[in-house]
């Protein structure tokens, strides 16, 4: 099942991809859920399927919305990929290097991320996130399935000199737009192999990043595991769960977004980010 966030004809809405297309939740269910948060939260994402419009909407019909609109948190995993930790010159962290991302920091598949006036050094960072599909606290390793609703694309896009003014990460990670995710939640019947998953990034058509879900550091389990020990996590949260090396920073020389460029965050069978830059 791939559900998503979308808008048509002005109406903010949800759905499903069927193999004949695109088709909302019908008016009915989204009477009782309003969005995909509300349908996560009442443990109804099965039942969206038999609870869809018979109206069918090609991807050129809709204005695709981040998949969830208010998610209480949105935590994201850096340095987890031994590549990544190995360009940007930092030890292999003993625990997981956590920092979050506001809701307004991100856009929905197709829509443009925001390079900020305030700097030249905007990056690129392709990863999967999680969704989390019902409350959890001190989950075991052993049943984390139980608590993931689907996966995602992530772009972490980064504003490097504001990321490094401390060593805490927030300001670089939250400017306006400056992220994407989307375009599709895919559940776990659409990825049989989740850890040989390639994660692919280009820029204008170049791959710059590749790397299997296999490879990182902290693996799933082991990322819920940690965040649900100090923090309940809730319906509709999402876990980014970081970037491979072949950052732009990482570059020689750098290579930083511009104004038209492409990025795309493969991820195969869970579908593939699109997202063009636009200047502030």
């Amino acid at each position: 099942m791939k559900a998503l966030s979308f808008e048509i004809e002005g109406v903010s809405t949800y759905g499903l991809v069927t193999s004949a297309g695109i088709r909302a939740a019908s008016t009915s269910f989204r009477q009782q859920f309003p969005d995909l948060k509300a349908v996560l939260t009442a443990g109804t994402l099965d039942n969206l399927r038999a609870n869809l419009a018979p109206i069918v909407h090609s991807s050129n019909d809709i204005h695709y919305l981040p998949l969830i609109g208010k998610p209480d948190k949105i935590l994201c995993v850096g340095v987890n990929y031994r590549p990544h930790i190995a360009e940007m010159g930092r030890q292999v962290p003993s625990h997981p290097v956590l920092f979050v991302r506001f809701p307004g920091s991100l856009v929905g598949h197709e829509e443009a991320v925001i390079k900020p006036r305030a700097s030249e050094q905007f990056d690129f960072e392709g990863e999967l996130a999680i969704v989390i599909g019902r409350n959890a606290r001190a989950v075991a390793r052993d049943e984390v399935a139980d608590v993931i609703a689907g996966y995602t694309c992530f772009m972490d896009g980064s504003v490097r000199d504001w990321q490094s003014h401390t060593h805490q990460f927030t300001a670089g990670k939250n400017f306006a737009r400056s992220g994407a995710i989307g375009p599709y939640l895919a559940t776990a019947d659409e990825v049989p192999d989740l850890p040989g998953l390639v994660l692919s990034t280009r820029v204008n058509a170049i791959e710059m990043q590749r790397a299997r879900l296999g490879d990182l550091l902290f693996d799933i389990p082991a990322l819920i595991e940690y965040c649900s020990t100090f923090t309940e996590l809730l319906p509709g949260d999402i876990i980014a769960t970081g970037t491979p090396g072949g950052v732009g920073a990482a570059r020689k020389p750098p290579v930083w977004l511009q104004a038209a460029d492409r990025v795309e965050v493969d991820l195969g069978p869970i579908g593939t980010l699109r997202n063009t830059v636009a200047d502030e």
